[in-house]
């Protein structure tokens, strides 16, 4: 077996779990790679990693292919400050109006149309762009961002005082249902899991330790997140309180609410179970 191709979704939300592997904290026998989380699905669905952190919609689209790994998830209970509409108009006025996606996201995505089809009853024109707030609202009349490119748009509109309204979706959801959301499972290749089974247990214990060597050393957490993003240490002080990486029974909930939402809406082609590594004889 050559070494774990893992995927590693470049924002700041994921960085509790991979600050420990990055900085060699933890005994790590494989590649990080890296890149926005439309690219590592692509690039997991395709054979080309092993275990990755991908969109949550894409677990759904895809569950003949991989098993969840434990305890592990992005999530926010709440408003989330990293995935943001910005819009020239309040979002009950959208109607008919053109909406740009970012091309960086999945999940996003299909959370935006299944809150403008179920909780805000609108039809709307959506688009795929670049991530980029001047590009995208040039072109519509409404722009989907996602990660640290949402946290730092939303710092400009503050500081330029630019005429825009601004949606956290986890915060619309969260209104809508009651529930968390959750946003990006780790996951790892079906056939790999069954052929090495003890690596997956050990990579497992691993990620559960890199989040409690996190927590222990927020401080250095904070500042390799300020200096990736360029943004205040306020803010992301503030994010990483916001920012939740475990997979309790209420991330499940939620998450289910989520796919039943996405399916009703024909965002997945089924209903779906959860398949969780160490749950079930998963690894058959």
């Amino acid at each position: 077996m050559g070494k774990i191709r893992f995927g590693q979704v470049d924002y700041l939300n994921t960085l509790p779990v991979f600050h420990a592997l990055e900085d060699g904290l933890l005994p790590f026998d494989g590649e990080l790679i890296k890149g926005p989380p439309t690219m590592l699905n692509k690039m997991f669905m395709e054979d080309q990693l092993e275990v990755a952190s991908i969109s949550s919609v894409e677990y759904a689209r895809n569950i003949d292919k991989c098993i969840i790994l434990p305890n592990l998830s992005v999530s926010a209970d709440g408003p989330v400050q990293s995935i943001l509409l910005f819009s020239r108009a309040p979002i009950v006025e959208l109607e008919g109006r053109k909406i740009c996606l970012t091309s960086s996201s999945a999940t996003s995505v299909a959370l935006l149309k299944v809150l403008f089809q179920h909780y805000y009853h609108l039809e709307v024109e959506y688009v795929t762009q670049k991530p980029d707030l001047d590009s995208m609202m040039a072109e519509g009349d409404g722009a989907l961002l996602i990660g640290d490119d949402a946290m730092r748009a939303h710092l400009r509109v503050k500081q330029e005082k630019l005429a825009y309204h601004v949606t956290d979706l986890g915060e619309a959801w969260k209104q809508f249902t009651g529930e968390r959301m959750v946003y990006a499972l780790w996951v790892i290749r079906k056939e790999f899991a069954k052929e090495n089974p003890e690596v997956v247990n050990n990579l497992c214990h691993q990620l559960v330790e890199a989040k409690k060597l996190a927590d222990q050393s927020l401080s250095a957490v904070l500042e390799k997140g300020r200096r990736r993003s360029g943004l205040p240490m306020e803010i992301l002080e503030e994010y990483f309180n916001t920012i939740n990486n475990a997979f309790a029974e209420d991330h499940r909930r939620a998450l289910l609410t989520f796919y039943d939402y996405c399916y009703k809406s024909g965002l997945i082609e089924e209903r779906v179970r959860l398949a969780i590594w160490g749950e079930e004889n998963v690894a058959g």
